[in-house]
């Protein structure tokens, strides 16, 4: 296996603080960790993930050291990574291959360095790792039990893996799980997304016109939250049903060029490329804001902003201005990427106390249950198991349905 390769080894104290602080937040982890910790039943296990490697991943990782599995570790977005905490993984015997900033050559070779590891459970964020594990390494395919991704489109390219016929092993679609999209793609992203974006501009979001492009469960958070810091907002959708759901919440709903009009600031969330692009940046406002919040930098057309472009700069860090050739500016956060994780801290912990919860739960899965190769939903009854830890650990509970009413919801008769 190849050694770790960091940027900043020296920086691991100020990581392991990082770290410290999410553990404190995250009582479902830490419960599970407690519960599953003594007895290792992840013991000979070879983990490899792919995730946003920063202090929340850090508490899922050395959880799953510490119930027995061996771990490797790759970053998923090269803003993503948080240098301090990867020094802090790798004092903690974990392999870790990123570094802030890779560019996409370093990227590939860090995610290669990561399946060396010859690992029998994998966890992916956007398909990358699974994708090149079939492309590159098919001699790794039979020792893989199965793995679990975390991203809406990573599921989406796991479904077209599946539908072709080519996906070789088992993979929980931990995003599709109840726990996972109703609260870390709505509220985990809607309120990431606004940190990212107010703490990168320090810009006021009240009064401001802001366009939201997709509205899935990430977008519906997002224009919530814009909502709530007293923006109007515009929807943009091609679904029909998600377009009137946007009305009936409150929104307007128009076209992208109609939308491209309006808005002060936008944000992609749709998965899909480049629904941002050269005839909607031709009719923008000068000083319009542009963020991607799905996972790959691909909504927003770079190349179609830069042939627009008479010269690039960088006021602010994670701020990219655009002057075009008619004298307007247009500012791209992050890059394109991620901006609740390249340019903010991402999801709140308490969000991904929960995600990761399922993460663990899942990969136990896999190590005792035998899966035919596919996309498969996460079982219920772990999926409520989080829920319930969540409760509990805020004092809270359930109402228990009574023997009578259980048997009236069970009976077709009256």
């Amino acid at each position: 296996m190849t050694a770790s390769r960091i940027a900043h080894p020296e920086q691991a104290p100020r990581g392991q603080e990082k770290i410290h602080w999410a553990w404190d937040a995250m009582p479902v982890l830490r419960y599970l960790a407690q519960k599953h910790g003594p007895s290792k039943p992840l013991a000979g296990r070879r983990v490899t993930v792919c995730l946003h490697l920063e202090a929340k991943t850090a508490c899922l990782l050395k959880t799953l050291k510490l119930l027995g599995a061996e771990v490797a570790a790759a970053g998923s977005n090269p803003l993503s990574t948080q240098d301090d905490v990867c020094a802090a993984l790798v004092e903690e015997g974990i392999a870790v291959y990123s570094h802030r900033g890779m560019d996409p050559e370093t990227y590939c070779r860090y995610l290669r360095d990561a399946i060396s590891f010859d690992p029998d459970i994998i966890i992916d964020d956007g398909g990358d790792l699974v994708s090149l594990l079939h492309e590159e390494r098919p001699d790794l395919l039979p020792r893989i039990r199965g793995g679990c991704e975390e991203t809406t489109t990573g599921v989406k390219r796991l479904r077209a893996m599946e539908l072709e016929g080519v996906l070789k092993f088992p993979m929980l679609a931990v995003n599709d799980a109840f726990s996972k999209y109703l609260f870390d793609n709505r509220y985990g992203t809607g309120q990431s997304v606004w940190d990212a974006v107010m703490r990168t501009t320090n810009m006021v979001v009240a009064g401001k016109t802001v366009v939201v492009v997709g509205y899935g469960w990430c977008g519906r958070g997002v224009a919530a939250r814009a909502q709530g810091l007293g923006a109007s907002v515009v929807v943009v959708e091609a679904d029909p049903h998600r377009a009137l759901e946007a009305l009936m919440d409150g929104h307007g709903v128009a076209s992208m060029i109609d939308a491209a009009r309006k808005g002060d600031v936008f944000i992609t969330v749709t998965g899909n490329i480049h629904v941002l692009r050269g005839e909607h940046f031709d009719v923008m406002k000068d000083g319009a804001l542009l963020a991607n919040a799905g996972h790959f930098d691909v909504e927003i057309s770079k190349p179609d902003l830069l042939a627009r472009s008479e010269h690039v700069e960088s006021y602010r860090p994670n701020v990219t201005t655009y002057g075009l050739r008619d004298g307007r500016r247009l500012h791209l956060l992050a890059e394109g990427r991620l901006v609740n994780l390249a340019a903010g801290d991402g999801h709140p912990i308490e969000i991904m106390d929960m995600s990761f919860a399922l993460q663990l739960l899942s990969v136990l899965h896999l190590c005792h249950t035998e899966l035919p190769p596919g996309v498969h939903r996460v079982p219920d009854d772990l999926d409520r198991q989080v829920a319930l830890s969540k409760l509990a650990s805020l004092g809270l509970a359930v109402e228990r349905l009574t023997p009578e009413q259980e048997a009236y919801l069970s009976s077709w008769k009256e």
